[in-house]
This record gives C-alpha cells, sequence and structure tokens, in this order.
C-alpha cells in the first residue's frame, strides 16, 4: 500500500470517529431522543460535512455499540438502551478516588479501544479462548462474595492486549495492575445483592459483546464496543462525582 492510500485511510477513519462522537453525544443529550429517526446519509453528510462512506461506517459502529438500529428500507433510528445500572457505584468514594478513577479510564478507553481493534484482526483461536474462559468464569462468580469477579474481569481485558501480538499494551495493563477494574478502588458494599448483580451481569454483558466482535474479526465494532464499555463506566462515574456536595470535591 503507498504512503498516500495510508494516508487516507487513517484521515478516512479520524472522520469516522469524529462523527461517531458527534452522533453519540446528540443521542446522550436527548437531541436525538430514543425511537427518533436519524436524518437520511445525505442529510448528515452536509451536516457533518463528510462523504456517504464515512457516514455509512459511523452508522455501523453506532449499531455495534447498541445505540442505533437500521430498518431495512425504512431509516435508522435511536434504540432504547438499557438502563445502566451501577448509579450509586460512587456513593461512599472520596472525591479524590473518583477523580483518579476516571483519570485511568480516560487512559483506558484510548488504550483499550484501539487494543480490541488489533485483537479482532490479529487474535488467535488460543486467544479467544482465554477471553471466553475469562468470561465464563466471570459468570459463575456474579453471585458469589464481593471482589470474586475482579480477576476474571482483569483476565478478559489482559487477553485482548495479548492477542494484539504487540507487548506495549500488555505492559500498560499490567503496570496498572487491578486499578483497571474501578470496581477495586470503590466499595460496592453499600449496594444490596440484587443491585450489585444486576451491575456485573451489565457489565459482562458488555463484554461479551466486545468478544462477539472480536471472535468475528471485525475490529471497528470491536473498537466501538470497548469504547461504549469503558465511557459508560466513565459516565457512572462522573454522574457520582457531581452529585457529591461542593464541600467533598475541595476536601
Amino acid at each position: 500500500m503507498s504512503t498516500t492510500d495510508t494516508s487516507l485511510r487513517r484521515r478516512s477513519r479520524s472522520l469516522t470517529e469524529a462523527v461517531v462522537e458527534s452522533l453519540t453525544r446528540q443521542i446522550r443529550s436527548g437531541a436525538y431522543a430514543v425511537g427518533a429517526k436519524l436524518p437520511t446519509e445525505a442529510v448528515l453528510m452536509q451536516q457533518e460535512g463528510v462523504s456517504r462512506t464515512v457516514i455509512r461506517e459511523a452508522i455501523s459502529r453506532l449499531q455495534a455499540a447498541g445505540l442505533v438500529e437500521t430498518r431495512h428500507g425504512i431509516g435508522t433510528f435511536v434504540r432504547q438502551m438499557d438502563r445502566i445500572p451501577g448509579a450509586e457505584l460512587g456513593q461512599c468514594a472520596p472525591a479524590r478516588t473518583l477523580l483518579d478513577v476516571v483519570a485511568v479510564l480516560e487512559l483506558r478507553i484510548a488504550v483499550e479501544s484501539e487494543a480490541a481493534a488489533l485483537a479482532a484482526m490479529r487474535r488467535s483461536d488460543a486467544d479467544l479462548q482465554k477471553m471466553v474462559a475469562a468470561l465464563d468464569a466471570f459468570d459463575r462468580v456474579i453471585e458469589a462474595p464481593q471482589g470474586q469477579s475482579i480477576e476474571p474481569d482483569r483476565a478478559f481485558h489482559a487477553a485482548i492486549a495479548h492477542a494484539t501480538g504487540n507487548a506495549y499494551f500488555t505492559n500498560i495493563l499490567g503496570q496498572l495492575g487491578q486499578a483497571i477494574i474501578p470496581r477495586t478502588r470503590i466499595n460496592l458494599s453499600h449496594l444490596n445483592d440484587a443491585a450489585r448483580v444486576e451491575y456485573l451481569r451489565y457489565i459482562n454483558r458488555e463484554h461479551r459483546v466486545v468478544l462477539a466482535a472480536i471472535e468475528r474479526r471485525d475490529p471497528e465494532s470491536a473498537r466501538a464496543a470497548m469504547r461504549t464499555h469503558l465511557s459508560n463506566s466513565r459516565e457512572r462515574l462522573r454522574a457520582a462525582y457531581d452529585r457529591l456536595p461542593d464541600q467533598a470535591k475541595s476536601e
């Protein structure tokens, strides 16, 4: 592939990511309500200033992230998103802890979204088996006492990093250790058993969306699914921080 072709592909991917972020922001803010039909490709092309190819790729990623659904011959509609459990996640955490965990998640979004895409392209059958084993182990301990789901969660993300074939991804997650899992830093003991189980089941459903994209070797969907998974965690913690009284934030 020539340098020109490589440059064009990078620019196209950058434009697609910008459109995905723009539309995601509008959906989450309510500008496009649940059930609303998105504008036509022609209108979106004009609004976003991009080509039809970019719009179609952006819509594909939004579908992978579960934000929209396309009804053939009718159009693309905003999906009714599941209520994301864990709103009480940061209830008992100090402000500095919340901000620190959010900062780690921002780093992880940048690193692990790309890791998921590379894993989808490069993973071996053995890599995939490790991911499946980690999520199966996660399922088995969801109703166990607090903390037992942490290791299979970490193992899943580590398996994705390993599947990239790039040791730097593995090294970064290794340096962060169990700190990559927010609930190692935030006490969930205030949640009742039903709420904790619901939260963990939701987390593992997000994991399995990432896994499915990696299994079918779909890098763009894997990237979108991982970004959605980690962004959901970040937004829960940001909301928890915003609910803290000003005095707590200044301590």
